[in-house]
């Protein structure tokens, strides 16, 4: 059996990217080369890669099973070009919640880097969903998140600590009071982020336990759209402790008092055989998970 590591290579890409023709860019090859690389390693292992639907190509089962060996090898042979160093170094694609994507990472990875200057960051910013499905589909080699999560084939492990806060413009009637019971949580109107954020799923699941409810929400999937709409006057929002701080410090924001529990614990996202990674494991290790 004679494999190629331009086939491997473009199987794996073409996985992770879910597009023949993305991976054929990525890899600097014509989409003819790439499709005919493709065909010649399933005509080498004797079964198929990927079914075509139409224009698509989706990745089949048994395709599925061999791409973390496939990414392993390709790991493999790439840490050779670096024979005497750590094996910490080479492109590094995280994918980061929004709240630590904005006020986490860039410190964290600066350290890193500061420690490994080998390692190339690459951040990408996506939702808690988001972040799951990107190390699903192999695009990311770790991946850090805000909500809560499980997963049958990742590894989530806890990380750290981190506290939601319910604010308010500090013209707005609530603010003499300085706290919002569950009662008048209804008749607020609310600018919170989007489903699928480990935000959001913190205060509706917190809503949840207390009975409560609100009726009128503004969903935003960006951070600094929610402070200045509450600065606006719009209503009130729910965020990280995180995001807030400043505005707090500066007095353009106030925070309020409720009965909600808004702790949550972030977490490292993994693919399991990524762990053997010397660069993902690094990275663990020094995230002191």
């Amino acid at each position: 059996m004679n494999l190629s590591l331009r086939q491997l290579r473009i199987f794996e890409a073409t996985a992770r990217l879910g597009r023949l023709t993305a991976a054929a860019d990525e890899q600097a090859l014509s989409q003819s080369a790439a499709s005919q690389a493709l065909k010649e390693l399933e005509s080498a292992l004797g079964y198929r890669l990927f079914s075509r639907n139409s224009r698509e190509l989706v990745i089949t089962d048994i395709g599925r099973d061999i791409l973390p060996r496939v990414r392993d090898i390709l790991i493999n042979v790439d840490s050779l070009k670096t024979p005497y160093s750590s094996g910490v170094s080479g492109p590094f694609r995280v994918a980061a919640s929004v709240t630590i994507a904005s006020y986490l990472f860039p410190w964290l990875m600066a350290e890193f880097v500061e420690r490994f200057p080998q390692v190339e960051p690459d951040l990408q910013i996506a939702n808690t969903r988001g972040v799951i499905e990107r190390l699903e589909k192999g695009q990311a080699h770790i991946g850090l998140i805000e909500g809560p999560a499980s997963h049958a084939q990742l590894q989530i492990i806890p990380w750290k600590g981190d506290q939601l806060q319910v604010f308010c413009n500090p013209a707005h009637p609530l603010a003499q009071s300085g706290r919002v019971n569950v009662e008048q949580m209804a008749g607020q109107r609310w600018i919170l982020r989007e489903q699928g954020s480990g935000t959001r799923e913190v205060f509706d699941r917190a809503l949840q336990k207390v009975d409560g409810r609100v009726v009128t929400v503004m969903a935003l999937n960006r951070q600094e759209a929610i402070k200045q709409s509450v600065k606006a006057g719009l209503g009130l929002g729910c965020l990280s402790q995180l995001a807030i701080a400043e505005e707090l410090r500066r007095g353009e924001l106030m925070v309020l008092q409720t009965p909600l529990e808004l702790s949550r614990q972030l977490s490292v996202v993994v693919q399991p055989e990524l762990c053997a990674s010397q660069l993902v494991q690094a990275f663990i290790d020094f995230l002191a998970v």
